[in-house]
């Protein structure tokens, strides 16, 4: 039995392919058309799963959407009549996905007739949950869905056991903790599609001195039965005119109009400008709207715990990359298991909306478990060392060699701990917006300098945004006030007050890590580089970030080849070649 999710005509365009429940293939559409947050229809994602498969389109089975137009039809009713300019945008993206099957049979180039597929429609939070649970070690588990809309909701929750989930309840548009937290990262002049994860960062620099005026902005009531939330509908937009929101264009990132009203300049102070120089005003915002976010979220986890008496939690939806509050959960909530699949975001549609069909709706046992993130391309010795011919490495100025494992660990290790910065593209591409040790920059974490050097060499963005370390797994509780693994770089904890000198550079100015914990069975190639670095230094970690220079992770060698040769990078593991600068 064979399923191809799609997540299409939304940000993060994506596709995954299930096989008799197992994943075989997942990926992001910005990967190949190298567009940052693609939408439109991810053909090339889908013409790889099929590939990767060795599958041809007429053998689908079926074919999972995550999008429901029939969900909520009276709120959508409601606000249909509301916002008429909102709705016609609207109507227009459902007419895309009424033609799925047209759009999936002209990417090959087929009759729409000759596909034998079942086409199904999965409400957007439940893809969400199903992305998480149905791919997690839980047998029983608490499940939170939040983003900032979907099928006209926001959030989700309930429980999984075996192959079900039940859905206790939901809050729909126009309460969202996503487009707070997107409003409030526009206000403070971070307008671009994706740029909350900067004000997460920004936040540890300031206090949550507006933490009041944050409570009007987002009203929960953590001593209640009731596990919703609402905002202060008066510092927004959105529910008068509607989220403007480009998401039909696979060739643009997505664009977000502005969410915010000018009553929260009124109540806060003015909005920053783009690019304008950032004042401590701006960190305590920034301090205090991740302050109130983290009240309502471990608020309405305590009370998903309480509810349902359970002890393990998968979370789903873009605010599941919120690390921070994440590295909370085990100390805040009576939760002692989190779970969090690595493409937490819109682009993980396309596994759970497939899982959602071969378990919810074809009611087949749970047989797979998410143990790694990576599912994308991978590349042959031959394409490898074609790539290499063809680019400028073969000239004057590099050296090129092909090195066996253990050799090659013990130069690439010393290349990191003379200070240099490493490339390293390794096996299979990952799944979900972060670099895990197959398309990753590698660097010395011991170095205090080494952040404004990434920076300045081959990052090129703000320096207030912390990099992360990979750590041994076996290693985390012994550097980290957490011992909770964090496979897919999904938590955040702080890092032990003796170790903090030893290992500057990952660290934030608060004291915490976004830790990747790498399992010597799920990566044993990264694990054994790690290795070789803590047995020349005593430190069990490397600095780890995204093998990129503002554009999506490199997924071909070529890429790889391309952002080494026009960056100061100092060497590159290109599988078994090492090519240094000479």
């Amino acid at each position: 039995m064979n399923i191809l999710g799609i997540n299409a005509y939304h940000g993060n365009a994506s596709a995954a392919i299930v096989c008799d429940g197992q994943l075989i293939a997942a990926v992001e559409e910005e990967r190949f058309n190298r567009v940052k947050y693609a939408a439109g229809f991810p053909t090339l994602a889908i013409q790889y799963c099929l590939k990767a498969t060795g599958l041809k389109l007429h053998e689908i089975d079926h074919v999972a959407v995550p999008r429901n137009p029939y969900a909520r039809i009276p709120t959508k009713l409601f606000y249909a009549l509301r916002m008429p300019s909102f709705t016609r945008e609207r109507a227009k993206v459902l007419v895309k996905f009424a033609g799925i099957r047209e759009a999936l049979a002209a990417a090959f180039e087929t009759d729409p007739a000759k596909l034998k597929a079942a086409f199904h429609r999965i409400e957007h939070h439940q893809a969400h949950l199903a992305s998480a649970f149905f791919v997690s070690p839980f047998e029983r588990a608490g499940l939170l869905s939040a983003d900032g809309l979907g099928d006209f909701a926001s959030t989700m929750w309930g429980a999984g056991e075996g192959n079900r989930m039940n859905i206790a309840d939901a809050i729909a548009f126009p309460h969202s903790l996503g487009l707070y937290y997107t409003g409030v990262t526009q206000y403070l002049g971070f307008p671009k599609f994706g740029d909350e994860y900067k004000v997460m960062g920004l936040a540890a620099y300031g206090q949550p001195e507006y933490l009041d005026a944050f409570r009007d902005i987002v009203r929960f009531n953590g001593r209640g039965t009731s596990n919703g939330f609402r905002l202060g509908l008066e510092y927004f937009t959105h529910h008068r005119t509607g989220p403007e929101m480009s998401w039909a264009d696979a060739g643009k990132t997505p664009v977000m109009g502005k969410l915010f009203s000018e009553e929260m300049p009124r109540r806060l102070g003015p909005a920053r400008v783009p690019d304008s120089p950032l004042e401590q005003r701006h960190h305590n915002l920034a301090s205090s709207l991740q302050a109130r976010f983290e009240e309502v979220y471990l608020g309405m986890l305590t009370k998903l715990a309480v509810h349902t008496g359970l002890k393990a939690v998968c979370l789903a939806g873009g605010v599941a990359f919120n690390c921070v509050a994440n590295g909370k959960i085990l100390d805040s909530t009576p939760f002692e298991q989190v779970f969090v699949q690595p493409a937490a975001g819109d682009a993980g549609l396309a596994i759970g909306a497939a899982y959602y069909v071969w378990h919810q709706k074809l009611k087949k046992p749970r047989s797979f478990v998410m143990e790694h993130s990576y599912w994308g391309p991978e590349f042959s010795r031959e394409n490898l060392h074609s790539a290499i011919v063809k680019s400028d490495v073969g000239g004057n100025g590099y050296a090129v060699e092909e090195l066996h494992d253990e050799v090659m660990n013990k130069r690439a290790a010393a290349i990191v701990m003379d200070g240099k910065i490493l490339g390293w593209f390794q096996g299979r591409a990952e799944w979900g917006p972060r670099a895990l040790g197959n398309r990753s920059i590698v660097a010395d974490p011991r170095r205090p300098n080494m952040k404004e050097i990434l920076n300045r060499r081959i990052k090129h963005r703000e320096n207030f945004r912390p990099f992360a370390p990979s750590i041994l797994a076996d290693a985390t509780g012994a550097w980290f006030e957490q011992s909770h693994p964090s496979p897919f770089m999904t938590m955040a904890y702080a890092v032990r007050p003796n170790k903090r000198q030893q290992i500057p550079a990952p660290t934030h100015v608060d004291g915490t890590g976004r830790l990747q914990t790498v399992s010597r069975d799920v990566n044993p190639r990264y694990w054994r580089l790690i290795k070789t670095f803590e047995q020349a230094t005593g430190v069990p970690m490397v600095l780890n970030t995204s093998f990129n220079d503002n554009e999506p992770i490199v997924c071909r060698p070529e890429e790889a080849l391309d952002c080494f040769l026009r960056t100061q990078m100092d060497a590159l593991v290109l599988g078994d070649f090492l090519i240094t600068r000479t």
